[in-house]
């Protein structure tokens, strides 16, 4: 569970003033939550809320997802995309493609999101494209890298969202305290602090999302 300052009631509170899910995304949900080990990995439907009217917002024509899962954050930011989008996701879990594949069918966006199984290290250079927004979240020790493979191919302006960059508020711990994940999040935090090629915001949404501005 998050660590939060807030009291437990204002998640629940947000979550229900919050437009609801509509019957793909709750379906997706309910059978990630069911079936799939890992389910709290599913970005669900704060997060998922956020990532689609941010893509609406600003209609990227080319994004670029870092971590499939089951589909739920692709299906979201796909929605927002411009008419003539698309998104292209990446994951090494060729299992769960079954899934994602059902629902990127019944939200009509299969024509509109490219799958890629594989090593993200190894599909990201092999991508020709110009990307307006990425999502990453996958492996946390190889964020940083992820990070370096595709600033360049990030549009001017492009914007990077990073999951769990709080990841579980241990970040804020003292070092030796930190699980390591937690140390790999604050190395990456660290890291975009850096970097005066962008402007960046941490918003306490779930476990952290890092929002990363290309100048």
């Amino acid at each position: 569970m998050t660590k939060t300052s807030l009291p437990d009631t204002v998640v629940p509170y947000c979550a229900a003033h919050t437009s609801a899910e509509d019957e793909v995304l709750l379906a997706l949900n309910r059978e990630t939550n069911l079936k799939v080990h890992g389910a709290i990995m599913i970005s669900g439907h704060l997060q998922g809320t956020f990532l689609q009217m941010f893509s609406r917002a600003t209609r990227p024509r080319r994004i670029l997802e870092i971590g499939t899962f089951t589909g739920y954050s692709a299906i979201c930011m796909a929605r927002g995309m411009a008419d003539d989008g698309q998104l292209h996701t990446i994951d090494v879990d060729e299992e769960l493609e079954y899934l994602t594949d059902k629902y990127f069918r019944q939200a009509g966006l299969r024509d509109k999101i490219v799958t890629h199984i594989g090593q993200a290290a190894t599909v990201i250079p092999t991508l020709d494209e110009q990307f307006d927004l990425v999502f990453i979240d996958a492996d946390k020790a190889s964020y940083g890298l992820y990070y370096d493979l595709v600033f360049d191919k990030l549009s001017p302006g492009g914007t990077i969202i990073a999951d769990n960059v709080l990841y579980e508020g241990d970040v804020t711990l003292p070092h030796e305290q930190q699980s390591k994940n937690a140390k790999a999040m604050h190395a990456f935090n660290e890291k975009i602090m850096a970097d005066d090629r962008v402007q960046q915001i941490i918003l306490p949404m779930r476990d952290g999302l890092m929002l990363i501005q290309k100048k």
